[in-house]
This record gives C-alpha cells, structure tokens and sequence, in this order.
C-alpha cells in the first residue's frame, strides 16, 4: 500500500466517531487487543494504522484454527489461511485505530483487568 493511502486510512480512522480506547494514553499493557479470527479477512488494515506496531498477519495457528465452526473455516481458507494476530500486544496503548479501521469489526479493546 503506498504511503499517502495509509495516511489516509490512519486519518479516516483516528477521526471516527465511535473510536473506543482512550486515545493513546494508556500504559502500554493496560488494554489488550483481542482478534476474533473467525470474521478476520487478513487485510492488514490493524498493521497498517497501529502507531505502536502491535499487529502482524500470518498463517493461523493450527488450535485456532480448530476451534472455529465449519462456515469460519471455509472463511479462513478463502482468505488463504491467514489471520491478524497481536504478538506485540503489551505495547497497545488503547488508541482503538485497530478497532475502527478493521473492516470486519474483528477487533476489540479488553481492559487487562478485566481480561484475567
């Protein structure tokens, strides 16, 4: 993707209206991003507005993959078994970009209080 329609994509969703988080002032590690890889479509769109680089996507781990029904499955494989998974997850400072930008709603915001 180039860079101006990254810029544009990280504008589109900083200015949206239901943008949960607080905004990029949490601590780092005071929210967590939880992907529901069921609905992911693999389209980058987390990786690409995430200011704190908390996002890859690769190929769905093999437990995950098993635990969606038989529609998620077929979804999954459609999209070349590919997923968002957050392995930099303590550094997410609640912006919520990722949440607003995913095109699939797969993304949301869990306190780590309430996560345990």
């Amino acid at each position: 993707m180039t860079d101006d329609r990254a810029l544009e994509k990280k504008r589109r969703a900083a200015q949206h209206p239901d943008r949960p988080g607080e905004r990029c002032s949490a601590p780092a590690g005071s929210w967590t991003p939880v992907i529901d890889h069921a609905r992911c479509e693999a389209k980058r769109d987390c990786v690409e507005v995430c200011p704190n680089d908390v996002f890859d996507v690769r190929r769905i781990d093999d437990a995950d993959y098993a635990a969606l029904g038989r529609f998620a499955k077929l979804r999954v494989v459609a999209h070349r078994r590919q997923t968002a998974y957050a392995p930099h997850a303590d550094d997410c400072r609640a912006c919520g970009l990722c949440v607003v930008a995913c095109p699939e709603h797969a993304i949301t915001l869990v306190q780590s209080s309430l996560r345990d």
